[in-house]
């Protein structure tokens, strides 16, 4: 999409920056709304907004703990997390909640209903619940959620916690920008620990077996031993913490207390050791290259030279006439001005 005539742009940056700078400082949720709408877009002008944006809120970002929380559909992620943030806020702290819904292969759409699905934490002043698309990012976390997350520091947020689609899709997104990852998991232990690909047990610092109440109270305690078990199996991703598995009742308010206390156990342990700021300064250089990449992709896929060889060769990949990697070769050296590949 095109943006506003080149000489507006740089006006129209200064307006938006000085609108939106100070409100969101000051903790307007409005204005709070507007910035990730703003990082979000895709135009070129409020992509120059957005990177002015975040460039004057950067002094007065992380200073948050940062989660995020994943978890089989039917696990109870929205119950968990209403009263998981209800408990927060009542420990003084403010809670803001980035939402990643699944984006349709089809349609393009998305369901974005959290706040329906979080009635009252969304109505509570020291929350802030934000959907937003997944995209075709993978592992299901909107390209922009790091952005959302720094302007919702700026804005006082001292809790981030960032749901993602689900597991069945790489989790390893939300893992690169969080302090702590937490994996949401029903009772039953067995079956369920079948279905938990190994992968995503790695990622996760605390696992959190839910719905430990009434009838499912038993099978919960067997799912935790089970879970326990596996991770004995598992090495550490830290020297300075072991994961730990947990039972809780969201439905029921039970053991949420449990599990804040031992994210600041985390907490804790990751800052005396040095290894939450050096986790954080490589999770920086990560986004760094994770923006390079997005980046020279998009320009790759819009680039005329590009586009005017992409659907024969895509054609000729489809019928086996030529490997993906031939293809590959001819469109990069469109892309580069150099001769074209035969």
């Amino acid at each position: 999409m095109s943006g506003e005539p080149d000489g507006n742009v740089g006006d129209r940056v200064a307006d938006r920056v000085g609108d939106l700078g100070p409100a969101i400082l000051a903790g307007d949720r409005r204005a709070l709304a507007r910035g990730i709408t703003l990082v979000e877009s895709t135009r070129d002008d409020h992509r120059a907004a957005a990177t002015a944006l975040l460039a004057a809120l950067l002094p007065h970002t992380g200073a948050s703990i940062r989660l995020g929380i994943t978890g089989v559909p039917g696990v109870g992620k929205s119950t968990f997390i209403e009263t998981f943030g209800q408990h927060v806020i009542g420990q003084g702290h403010r809670m803001a909640v980035l939402a990643i819904d699944p984006t349709s292969k089809r349609s393009g759409g998305s369901i974005l209903g959290d706040k329906t699905r979080m009635e009252e934490l969304s109505r509570n002043p020291d929350a802030f619940i934000r959907p937003s698309p997944a995209g075709e990012t993978l592992g299901g976390v909107a390209r922009r959620t790091r952005e959302a997350m720094l302007l919702c520091e700026a804005a006082g947020f001292d809790v981030i916690l960032v749901e993602t689609v689900g597991v069945g899709q790489s989790e390893t997104a939300v893992a690169d920008m969080v302090d702590m990852f937490l994996l949401l998991l029903v009772p039953g232990g067995g079956d369920e620990l079948q279905g938990i690909k190994r992968g995503i047990m790695e990622l996760a610092d605390l696992l959190i077996v839910n719905k430990a109440d009434g009838d499912l109270a038993a099978a919960a305690g067997r799912a935790a031993g089970e879970y326990a078990h596996a991770l004995q199996l598992m090495p550490s991703a830290y020297p300075d913490w072991t994961p730990e598995v947990v039972q809780c009742s969201a439905l029921k308010d039970r053991g949420i207390s449990d599990i804040w206390d031992i994210v600041g156990r985390f907490q804790d342990a990751r800052e005396a050791s040095g290894g939450l700021p050096e986790r954080r300064s490589g999770q920086a250089r990560a986004w760094m290259w994770s923006e390079i990449g997005e980046t020279l992709t998009a320009e790759f896929r819009s680039d005329p030279a590009v586009e005017r060889r992409l659907p024969a060769l895509e054609d000729a990949v489809a019928a086996g006439e030529i490997t993906p990697a031939q293809a590959a070769s001819a469109l990069l050296a469109a892309f580069l001005g150099q001769a074209e590949a035969e």
